[in-house]
């Protein structure tokens, strides 16, 4: 039987000013489709699996939101964290909480990705469903790069894993080496070589076999006070901590919200360079290309002379900015921000 622990504890800061303190990224319709980053997460899981077998994780302070956003959640298969310890120990505390069985197949995911083609998603679950219950493997998919990101996960293809007369024809590769966010020229040579794989976040393991390893990872008992938890994400532990962890390429159309510069070169395309991100607002350029812009619904941007760049509207903030290498600089300017007496309302 298939589980799954959708993980929506995450900041979002690198996507200010849309992204803000009491509303992250994983809350909000990012795309004007009118679902959630998170809503569309839950309800792919819902076409695998019913909605008993969906757990989701998150921090208590956005208990009200995720009722409002997810009114079908079965009560007990929301878990709120006390305290943010990141994903590693979210993800323990849903193992623990006594939904999933040993025997579960469980499948780790992000509650701010895109997936173009669900059907194709459903069917790489459930080839690595066959696979995760013939191996004691923690398995990752990963997909082929189609571009130098400086702000993915890179995995390594090792050799193929061996034969079985369970699964005679293994398509999987044991991860040779994994690289978290490298810089662009590095993320080239990954590209370049056809070795590597970015990572999706997306794992799927035996119950057992996955608490098993992170307990011994993380150093916890049952009874540990969670906010003694590490800080590790479920990335650290599973790529660079487990013994025996494999990667499975997909090509289902899959895209990380992660980062401003992430959603321009997910979504850009020959036709139209300039990327608008919430189509219920408008667009009008003279002599502007490469730019990435997002604006509250209604609202018409007119963009002249302006290449490269960021501007993002959202309540009482505009944030505009060159692309290259913004990730870092939003993240050092929020920081600033959030230290400034009576900024509180722009964070």
């Amino acid at each position: 039987m298939k589980y799954a622990i959708i993980l929506a504890g995450g900041k979002g800061r690198r996507l200010w000013p849309v992204s803000r303190k009491n509303l992250p990224k994983q809350f909000i319709d990012f795309f004007g489709c009118g679902k959630t980053l998170l809503q569309q997460t839950y309800e792919r899981m819902q076409k695998i699996m019913p909605k008993e077998n969906i757990l989701v994780v998150s921090h208590t302070a956005f208990e009200d939101i995720l009722h409002e956003q997810l009114p079908e959640l079965p009560h007990d298969n929301l878990i709120l964290e006390p305290i943010n310890r990141n994903t590693a120990p979210a993800t323990l505390i849903a193992l623990r909480s006594g939904i999933i069985p040993d025997d579960g197949d469980v499948i780790i995911v992000p509650a701010d990705q895109v997936v173009m083609n669900e059907d194709k998603f459903k069917d790489a679950i459930n080839n690595a469903t066959d696979y995760i219950d013939c191996f004691d493997h923690v398995l990752t998919m990963g997909v082929k790069p189609t571009r130098p990101e400086p702000g993915y996960g890179y995995l390594q293809m090792g050799e193929l894993v061996s034969p079985t007369p369970e699964h005679p024809n293994p398509t999987t590769h044991h991860v040779k080496s994994f690289t978290e966010k490298p810089e662009r020229d590095f993320a080239r040579m990954f590209m370049d070589s056809g070795e590597f794989l970015w990572n999706t976040g997306i794992y799927m393991a035996k119950a057992n076999y996955i608490t098993k390893q992170l307990t011994t990872i993380m150093g916890v008992d049952e009874d540990m006070d969670y906010s003694m938890s590490p800080n590790l994400s479920i990335d650290m532990a599973i790529l660079e901590k487990m013994p025996e962890k494999v990667v499975m390429e997909c090509s289902f159309g899959w895209a990380d919200i992660g980062a401003w510069h992430g959603i321009y070169e997910a979504f850009c395309n020959a036709d139209v360079d300039n990327v608008l991100v919430n189509k219920k607002s408008c667009l009008r350029t003279e002599n502007s290309t490469h730019n990435v812009i997002s604006l509250p619904d209604g609202k018409l941007a007119v963009i002249s002379g302006l290449s490269g760049y960021i501007v993002a509207e959202k309540d009482n903030v505009l944030l505009i900015c060159q692309k290259e290498d913004s990730s870092a600089m939003v993240r050092r300017l929020l920081g600033k921000i959030e230290n400034e007496e009576g900024m509180e309302d722009y964070v």
